[in-house]
């Protein structure tokens, strides 16, 4: 658990995203001058939410329906609060069997709140590139059960082995507490990077045609059988062999692609990963807990090729019986491995909702 202090200094997002550059401004993407000073003490905790259009900005998110962190309050030089709001309805991350939020909300929250913590407190200027190593939550699904109230959450960071480059960020862990009414909804972590806007060029600048190159969408799988109701939301293909699929890349989804990128977003991943778990174990499949790594980025226009592998139970394991490993082939190498466990099957017949 993260461990918070009794006052804080808060401001609104703009603000701290200025202060933090007047100090000296694989994977998955994620982009800011050093760590603020610690909070005085007469300062009393508080906090306020940011310009939507500034917060958009700082989580890499054009639509504002995508955008989860309303806030951000710092409470020392490594700890933070992000409020957030999950929507109960959303055009992708649907709720899952009727029943239960989508455990990869989960995911993309602590994904946009990681981005705007580096952005806003540690001068990471908003054109360089993030890197996500590893991303790793548990959840519970009676923590997820969806109700009348409003999803108003917050997440408490502990952020670690912190390298600078230069005055901005190199790297760092984090560590992730998601809670609501007094209620622990998830705990989890990750490892980031960041690349200067420059270096990223140097590295990547070769791909940037693939941005005006039409990628060929491939041909869906039933929708019913990876838990959705709609082909615009399915990101697998069939593959050749069973437990196999090819990763199936619509650029046009709002969601998933909702800005221009040179590689396959880390979110879509996820989805590949949750969707070929449900395809495998062939019912509701409800990821909550997730052990993923990024071990290098994916190219749009060549071949990827998702294979699943259904663990055996574990009588031991009170974490969930029900557990898939997911790996993503490309050009012969793996470029993204994923665990997801699940508490059980809930019947083939349920599916998600879909609210689009």
């Amino acid at each position: 658990m993260v461990q918070l202090t009794s006052r804080s200094a808060s401001m609104s997002v703009e603000g701290v995203e200025h202060a933090g550059h007047s100090t000296g401004a694989g994977p998955a993407e994620a982009s800011s001058g050093g760590p603020q000073a610690a909070p005085s003490a007469g300062e009393e905790p508080g906090r306020r939410e940011g310009s939507p259009d500034r917060l958009r900005q700082l989580v890499h998110r054009t639509d504002p329906l995508d955008v989860f962190p309303t806030g951000l309050t710092r409470l020392t030089d490594t700890q933070f609060s992000v409020p957030a709001h999950w929507p109960s309805a959303h055009r992708f991350f649907a709720p899952v069997d009727g029943r239960h939020q989508d455990p990869l909300l989960i995911a993309e929250t602590m994904r946009q709140t990681t981005m705007l913590i580096a952005h806003a407190q540690f001068g990471v200027p908003v054109g360089d590139a993030f890197v996500m190593w590893e991303l790793r939550y548990t959840s519970a699904s009676e923590r997820l059960e969806l109700g009348d109230d409003p999803w108003d959450i917050t997440v408490d960071v502990s952020c670690s082995r912190i390298r600078r480059r230069g005055r901005s960020l190199g790297s760092m862990h984090l560590e992730l507490l998601l809670h609501r009414r007094g209620t622990v909804l998830a705990t989890g972590g990750g490892r980031i990077s960041c690349t200067s806007a420059g270096a990223y060029q140097r590295l990547r600048g070769h791909r940037g045609a693939v941005l005006d190159t039409p990628i060929p969408l491939l041909p869906a799988v039933a929708p019913r059988t990876v838990g959705r109701t709609s082909e615009n939301d399915v990101v697998l293909s069939p593959g050749t062999d069973p437990g196999t699929w090819l990763l199936r890349l619509d650029t046009r989804h709002p969601t998933l692609f909702g800005r221009p990128n040179d590689h396959v977003p880390g979110i879509l991943l996820l989805e590949a990963a949750r969707q070929a778990a449900q395809a495998a174990t062939r019912s509701t499949f409800l990821p909550t807990a997730m052990q993923a790594d990024f071990l290098q980025y994916v190219e749009l226009d060549r071949p990827c090729r998702i294979e699943a592998t259904v663990l055996p139970d574990d009588e031991e394991d009170t974490l969930s019986p029900a557990g898939v490993f997911i790996r993503a082939v490309q050009d012969g190498e793996p470029a993204f491995t994923c665990t997801l466990r699940s508490p059980g099957p809930a019947g083939p017949g349920d599916l998600r909702t879909d609210l689009s």
